[in-house]
């Protein structure tokens, strides 16, 4: 290796915020704990992501939490791959952790196919789960198993579809006409 690229090196991992070499002792104890398969990493910038198979991403959640001090659950979110070029499954489940002492942040992804959009709730590790995977649930039709109180957050109980999948139609599929309209005083 060249002088000017061992100089590149140093100067690129003088930028790296301090919270990445946490984060990637981190990757190193979930791989030492579920095993080298078990979790897939993947980076862009400084987001740094793992991938796991969605019967084992409950006990990496709660190792997050519990072993390694992701205190702030910042978002869940849902990305539907119908029509994505190379896509072997359908869905998949994001969540956003951060440690508030550290400011690492971490995303944790698995990915899901129809019929079974089932994962396992982070109620009980994070209180703030509860609205994120209502609205997960009422725009993509992602289940929580175990959620206390799974029901649509944003559209009515009787709306039958889910908007953010892709196979939405983009003008809706006339479904206004079926609900009652709420004037600006009852809303």
């Amino acid at each position: 290796m060249g002088e000017a690229q061992v100089q590149d090196k140093a100067e690129a991992a003088a930028e790296q915020p301090a919270w990445l070499d946490f984060v990637e002792q981190t990757i190193a104890a979930l791989r030492a704990r579920f095993g080298q398969e078990a979790i897939e990493e993947s980076r862009f910038r400084d987001n740094v992501r793992v991938i796991v198979p969605a019967t084992k991403v409950y006990e990496v959640l709660a190792f997050l939490k519990n072993e390694r001090g992701f205190d702030f659950l910042v978002d869940i979110t849902a990305v539907d791959y119908l029509h994505y070029p190379n896509a072997r499954d359908r869905f998949a489940v994001i969540w956003s952790l951060m440690r508030t002492d550290n400011g690492a942040r971490l995303f944790v992804k698995t990915f899901l196919n129809e019929p079974d959009l089932t994962v396992p709730t982070v109620f009980d590790l994070w209180k703030a789960a509860d609205w994120l995977e209502r609205e997960v649930y009422d725009m993509f039709g992602i289940r929580f198993a175990g959620h206390p109180n799974l029901k649509r957050i944003l559209l009515p109980e009787e709306f039958s579809a889910y908007p953010l999948r892709k196979d939405y139609p983009l003008r809706g599929r006339g479904e206004r006409h079926n609900f009652r309209r709420l004037t600006r005083e009852q809303s």
